[in-house]
């Protein structure tokens, strides 16, 4: 793409700016600022709206009472098992485990505390749904 090609619009930078690379008149990569680019906006929207899909169909599954809360903590940040086992120094098997209301609901405060630090959160956040009464 050539520099006075590199798109300009509204975005998902929110009238930030980007640094792109062009080519130059000399057919040189040079550094271009950009607004953003509309396909990229939309990408986004799609993308977003996809992880809001999946984050509810997680919530509703911890609703029902087929999956522990950290199971919706975890989705939100766009976590899966083997991150955060990484992240706990847990194992995926233990993370899985976890991930069932009935043994969440028996972990020692000290392994909701590792939980609740890997995931930004407090043990009180970690034990319940954002909104949810209690």
């Amino acid at each position: 793409m050539k520099a006075d090609e590199v798109p300009q619009d509204d975005s998902v930078l929110e009238g930030r700016l980007r640094a792109c690379y062009a080519l130059d008149a000399q057919g040189h990569y040079v550094v271009v600022a950009s607004r953003g680019w509309e396909v990229e906006r939309i990408v986004n929207e799609h993308a977003r709206d996809a992880l809001r899909e999946g984050l509810e169909a997680v919530r509703l599954r911890v609703v029902a009472g087929k999956a522990s809360a950290l199971a919706y903590h975890m989705t939100a940040r766009q976590m899966d098992c083997r991150l955060l086992a990484a992240n706990t120094g847990l194992s995926r098997f233990r993370v899985r485990r976890h991930l069932r209301p009935g043994v969440f609901a028996r972990l020692s405060q000290a392994m909701l505390e590792r939980y609740a630090h890997a995931l930004g959160l407090s043990v009180a956040e970690l034990r319940r749904l954002p909104g949810a009464d209690g």
